[in-house]
Protein backbone atom coordinates (compact mmCIF):
# COMPACT_ATOMS: atom_id res chain seq x y z
CA UNK A 1 0.00 0.00 0.00
CA UNK A 2 1.38 3.41 -1.00
CA UNK A 3 1.31 6.11 1.63
CA UNK A 4 -0.22 9.39 0.54
CA UNK A 5 2.28 12.21 1.06
CA UNK A 6 1.36 15.05 3.39
CA UNK A 7 0.71 18.26 1.43
CA UNK A 8 3.47 20.84 1.71
CA UNK A 9 0.95 23.68 1.86
CA UNK A 10 -2.19 23.77 4.02
CA UNK A 11 -4.27 25.57 1.38
CA UNK A 12 -4.04 26.12 -2.38
CA UNK A 13 -3.66 29.88 -1.97
CA UNK A 14 -0.55 29.32 0.17
CA UNK A 15 1.08 27.48 -2.74
CA UNK A 16 -0.10 30.12 -5.22
CA UNK A 17 1.26 33.12 -3.31
CA UNK A 18 4.52 31.27 -2.73
CA UNK A 19 4.84 30.35 -6.43
CA UNK A 20 4.02 33.90 -7.53
CA UNK A 21 6.72 35.28 -5.24
CA UNK A 22 9.31 32.81 -6.52
CA UNK A 23 8.31 33.59 -10.13
CA UNK A 24 8.69 37.35 -9.59
CA UNK A 25 12.11 36.78 -8.02
CA UNK A 26 13.26 34.47 -10.79
CA UNK A 27 11.98 36.98 -13.37
CA UNK A 28 14.34 39.58 -11.91
CA UNK A 29 11.79 41.88 -10.26
CA UNK A 30 13.58 41.73 -6.89
CA UNK A 31 16.49 40.04 -5.15
CA UNK A 32 15.77 37.32 -2.63
CA UNK A 33 17.80 38.97 0.17
CA UNK A 34 15.59 42.08 -0.19
CA UNK A 35 12.50 39.87 -0.01
CA UNK A 36 13.85 38.01 3.03
CA UNK A 37 14.56 41.26 4.91
CA UNK A 38 11.08 42.63 4.21
CA UNK A 39 9.40 39.31 5.04
CA UNK A 40 11.41 39.05 8.27
CA UNK A 41 10.18 42.49 9.31
CA UNK A 42 6.59 41.49 8.50
CA UNK A 43 6.91 38.27 10.49
CA UNK A 44 8.29 40.22 13.42
CA UNK A 45 5.28 42.56 13.34
CA UNK A 46 2.76 39.75 12.82
CA UNK A 47 4.46 37.40 15.26
CA UNK A 48 3.57 39.56 18.19
CA UNK A 49 -0.07 38.47 18.10
CA UNK A 50 -0.37 35.54 15.68
CA UNK A 51 0.55 31.89 15.45
CA UNK A 52 3.07 31.78 12.59
CA UNK A 53 3.02 28.00 12.17
CA UNK A 54 3.11 27.84 8.36
CA UNK A 55 -0.66 28.15 8.00
CA UNK A 56 -2.92 31.09 7.26
CA UNK A 57 -1.14 33.48 9.66
CA UNK A 58 2.23 32.75 8.08
CA UNK A 59 0.98 33.08 4.53
CA UNK A 60 -1.07 36.13 5.45
CA UNK A 61 2.23 37.71 6.47
CA UNK A 62 3.74 36.41 3.21
CA UNK A 63 0.92 38.03 1.21
CA UNK A 64 1.25 41.32 3.12
CA UNK A 65 4.95 41.32 2.26
CA UNK A 66 4.32 40.54 -1.40
CA UNK A 67 1.77 43.34 -1.66
CA UNK A 68 4.23 45.77 -0.05
CA UNK A 69 7.02 44.61 -2.36
CA UNK A 70 4.82 45.04 -5.45
CA UNK A 71 3.88 48.56 -4.36
CA UNK A 72 7.52 49.46 -3.61
CA UNK A 73 8.55 48.25 -7.07
CA UNK A 74 5.63 50.14 -8.67
CA UNK A 75 4.30 46.86 -10.11
CA UNK A 76 0.88 47.69 -8.63
CA UNK A 77 -0.61 50.42 -6.54
CA UNK A 78 -2.33 50.12 -3.18
CA UNK A 79 -5.73 51.11 -4.54
CA UNK A 80 -5.65 48.38 -7.21
CA UNK A 81 -4.49 45.81 -4.67
CA UNK A 82 -7.34 46.77 -2.33
CA UNK A 83 -9.90 46.61 -5.17
CA UNK A 84 -8.74 43.10 -6.07
CA UNK A 85 -8.72 42.00 -2.42
CA UNK A 86 -12.29 43.28 -1.95
CA UNK A 87 -13.45 41.61 -5.17
CA UNK A 88 -11.97 38.26 -4.13
CA UNK A 89 -13.46 38.55 -0.65
CA UNK A 90 -16.93 39.25 -2.06
CA UNK A 91 -16.74 36.31 -4.46
CA UNK A 92 -15.33 34.02 -1.77
CA UNK A 93 -18.07 34.88 0.70
CA UNK A 94 -20.85 34.41 -1.86
CA UNK A 95 -19.62 31.21 -3.54
CA UNK A 96 -21.46 28.06 -2.45
CA UNK A 97 -19.38 25.69 -0.34
CA UNK A 98 -17.37 23.32 -2.52
CA UNK A 99 -17.75 25.39 -5.70
CA UNK A 100 -14.70 26.98 -7.30
CA UNK A 101 -14.13 30.61 -6.34
CA UNK A 102 -13.85 32.69 -9.50
CA UNK A 103 -13.98 36.38 -10.27
CA UNK A 104 -16.69 37.24 -12.80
Amino acid sequence: MTEVPTPVFDAPWHAQVFALTVHLNESGHFDWPDWAALFGATLKRHGLDKDLNGGDDYFGAWLDTLEAMLATLNLTDGAETERMRAAWETVYLTTPHGAPVRLP
